[in-house]
């Protein structure tokens, strides 16, 4: 995987954490870039964190799973697509809450970024990852959407919040059969 391939996949997982940002950039009545730094510290830490802890996971176990590892990246990455896409068709709207404190910043963080954790596993499997190039790009460009994220929900509103979750997971459905048909050899 390439650092193409990583980049989009950043900007993949963070479709969640950039919707959850723009909900919380509603909430406010008016956003300091402070709390968009927070926000944005917040959901980009735990989206390079979960991979990290997921590659080790995926390391550890990649002896018992490398004759099927192309099938289970590939089953990982589309699972968590179509749940993303599945999301972004949702009609139930969620409460903004504009609150930053430790609590509800430490459920939101975790809660955005469990499939991040998945896409660590599927990491650890695969050969030619550099992890720590990939949890720096994933961190680095979640931390900047989410931080833009706030301030387009204070500004725009949660209008753009279904589209960016669906756009999230048809990357993520794209990459995980990128990953398969390479190691089918189909491309």
């Amino acid at each position: 995987m390439g650092i193409p391939e990583l980049i989009i996949t950043a900007i993949a997982l963070s479709m969640d954490a950039f919707a959850v940002s723009i909900c919380k950039g509603l909430a406010m009545k008016r956003v300091t870039f402070k709390e968009m730094a927070i926000v944005g510290l917040w959901f980009g830490g735990f989206q390079a964190l979960m991979p990290l802890i997921g590659y080790f996971l995926g390391s550890a176990f990649e002896k018992y799973i490398v004759a099927v590892d192309h099938w289970i990246a590939f089953t990982l990455l589309a699972l968590i697509g179509v749940l993303m896409i599945k999301e972004s068709g949702d009609k139930d709207e969620e409460k903004a809450d504009a609150s930053l404190g430790l609590k509800t910043m430490l459920l939101m963080a975790i809660a955005t970024s469990i499939d991040a954790l998945a896409v660590g596993v599927s990491y650890g499997i695969l050969p030619n990852i550099n992890i720590w190039v990939a949890i720096s790009s994933i961190g680095i460009i979640t931390f900047l959407l989410c931080m833009l994220g706030v301030k387009i929900g204070n500004v725009f509103g949660a209008k753009y919040k279904s589209k960016a979750e669906l756009t999230g997971g048809i990357i993520l459905i794209l990459i995980g059969a990128k990953i398969l048909l390479e190691h089918l050899e189909v491309i």
